[in-house]
């Protein structure tokens, strides 16, 4: 009988040891896994929050618009410049030149994440980078490319209350280096998905410039902003406001946004 209890006694022991093994392994795990729903939550709603964003922004469809771009510093005459922007989908679009007349004719091609330049007087194109500066504040992927969604991975950091709205707050990643900014700092008003304010930062994580979307009017159908005020962060006193206006909707076939066809283009 004293065997027998021994023996029994063993067995018990032997399985409380192999239930202990058993939760060590299983419940990190089921920690890990829903860590890491919860990191794949946030970011799928993340996501759909630039998305909405840059609906509001944009149309989806192929559109027109025209841009009036002044820049202003303490110690400086306003500069007053004018482009006409046809997009397609957010990965394709044409920019011209309307003012300067000294520059009329210059036109930017946008495709993917390539983007060159066409002036008159040179026979080849110029590759550009999104990120250099086109004038005043303005970076030429500010006004070529403005797809937050494709650009970036976004994370949700917090809610904000401002003036009694509450806004998302969110960082974006740049997703590679060809894109116009390495990061920014995102406030959307939760209520209607409206940009409020950006803050873009360089490689090395240094604010270059601030901008606000003011202005909320409705074109083509939706209420988008039609003025974004882009400041100087590292010097100050200089800003530029880029003013949108004249929005249509076009049917913009695929051959307009080649190099061949930008020579047909007014």
């Amino acid at each position: 009988m004293e065997s027998m209890t021994i023996h029994h006694s063993g067995v018990k022991t032997a399985l409380t040891l192999l239930a202990t093994v058993f939760l060590a392994v299983t419940v990190p795990a089921a920690a890990s896994e829903s860590v890491q729903g919860e990191a794949s939550g946030n970011e799928a709603e993340a996501r759909q929050i630039v998305e909405r964003a840059d609906q509001v922004r944009f149309p989806a469809e192929g559109f027109q618009v025209d841009v009036v771009i002044t820049t202003t510093g303490s110690d400086q005459e306003a500069d007053v410049r004018k482009y006409r922007v046809l997009s397609k989908g957010n990965t394709n679009s044409v920019v011209m030149v309307l003012e300067p007349a000294s520059e009329r004719g210059q036109i930017m091609l946008m495709k993917g994440r390539d983007l060159w330049v066409f002036m008159p007087e040179v026979s080849q194109p110029i590759r550009l980078a999104f990120s250099q500066r086109l004038t005043g504040q303005v970076a030429n992927g500010d006004l070529a490319r403005a797809n937050f969604a494709a650009d970036y991975n976004p994370k949700l950091l917090r809610s904000e209350k401002i003036g009694g709205d509450d806004y998302h707050v969110l960082e974006l990643t740049a997703a590679d280096r060809g894109v116009t900014y390495q990061r920014v700092l995102y406030w959307v008003r939760e209520k209607d998905f409206w940009p409020y304010r950006a803050e873009f930062y360089s490689l090395s994580n240094r604010l270059l410039k601030t901008c606000r979307y003011e202005n909320f009017k409705t074109m083509e159908g939706k209420k988008r902003p039609t003025r974004l005020v882009m400041e100087d962060a590292l010097r100050g006193g200089e800003q530029s406001v880029m003013d949108y206006g004249g929005m249509k909707l076009r049917d913009l076939p695929d051959k307009i946004f080649t190099k061949d066809y930008l020579k047909k283009l007014d």
